[in-house]
């Protein structure tokens, strides 16, 4: 029996600073690649008779996903943790369309994916491993989200980013820039889970079809001009009017209170980032790290980031 040595791929996690939701209509976008990242492990061999994939999937601490795929079909056998498998079985379906050979039913297959950050945390376990998938297939991992299951792009353009980029979407193909944004009061922001996984995709959904036919020019235009601006002051005081201005922009767009709203005796600023109302949150205080963690552990919000902890 032939076995073929395994691959090793890894892909980089995401936040979105800039453009959620506006970013889907083309405007310029701030994103921040993370250091926490997911990896991908492939090893086969060949396949006398009955071809299987079997994935294994870990988070940090534990394993999250276990599948038994019968190939070529990609039909499941075993899963025990059926929507997971649901999302991942649309992803391979796609990849054996844009590379059928990898999926023939000569090769068993093996793989592992591991987690540096939690599942739930909002860190872009899709968008990683459609970008390793993507690596180890060698074809487009824009082309594999898209024709899968769909988004803006940005978290993909992340994962294989080593500094924040600036991310616009305005045909097929996307327009990826570095941004060179170093704030020098990076020691003032910090990113704080607040414990609710948001579904991304239904968000995008309800967004388009809401705006399908509107054009939204004056507002992309002005989230456009926040995101270059914001890599070009080096003032404090200039970022958190930059950063209340979006919330202010987006909350009228989405029907949805800006976050102050529900910390208002919060000394600093807060943002959103991605979709509204789950994952992580910026928080922008000149009180220091001390403060800001009582005050949020206060509310049951204990897992904080500084910004140089996690951002490349």
């Amino acid at each position: 029996m032939t076995v073929f040595s395994a691959q090793t791929f890894a892909s980089n996690g995401k936040l979105l600073l800039t453009g959620e939701y506006l970013v889907l209509k083309g405007a310029k976008a701030l994103a921040l690649p993370l250091k926490l990242q997911q990896t991908l492990t492939v090893s086969g061999e060949e396949a006398y008779g009955h071809a299987l994939l079997n994935w294994y999937a870990f988070a940090p601490t534990a394993p999250w996903m276990k599948i038994l795929f019968e190939l070529p079909s990609l039909d499941i056998i075993y899963s025990n943790n059926p929507q997971a498998a649901s999302k991942l079985h649309v992803i391979l379906l796609t990849l054996r369309q844009m590379s059928p050979h990898l999926f023939d039913g000569s090769l068993s297959w093996e793989v592992k994916t591991r987690l540096v950050f939690e599942p739930d945390w909002g860190f872009g376990t899709s968008s990683t491993l459609i970008a390793n998938l993507a690596k180890w297939a060698g074809v487009d991992p824009y082309d594999l989200l898209r024709f899968s299951i769909g988004g803006s792009g940005y978290d993909v353009a992340c994962a294989s980013a080593s500094s924040p980029i600036f991310y616009e979407s305005k045909s097929l193909r996307p327009t990826v820039i570095r941004a060179g944004f170093k704030p020098p009061f990076a020691n003032q922001l910090f990113f704080v889970y607040r414990g609710k996984k948001k579904d991304s995709l239904q968000d995008v959904r309800s967004f388009m079809q809401r705006y399908e036919d509107s054009p939204l020019t004056h507002e992309i235009s002005r989230i456009s001009q926040i995101s270059e601006e914001t890599t070009r002051t080096e003032s404090y005081a200039t970022f958190c009017t930059l950063m209340d201005e979006h919330e202010q922009l987006i909350s009228g767009l989405i029907d949805v209170q800006p976050l102050k709203t529900s910390f208002p005796d919060f000394d600093g600023h807060l943002k959103n980032l991605g979709a509204w109302g789950g994952d992580f949150m910026l928080a922008m205080s000149d009180r220091g790290e001390k403060y800001l963690r009582q005050y949020f552990a206060g509310h049951g919000l204990k897992l904080i980031f500084p910004y140089h902890d996690i951002i490349r």
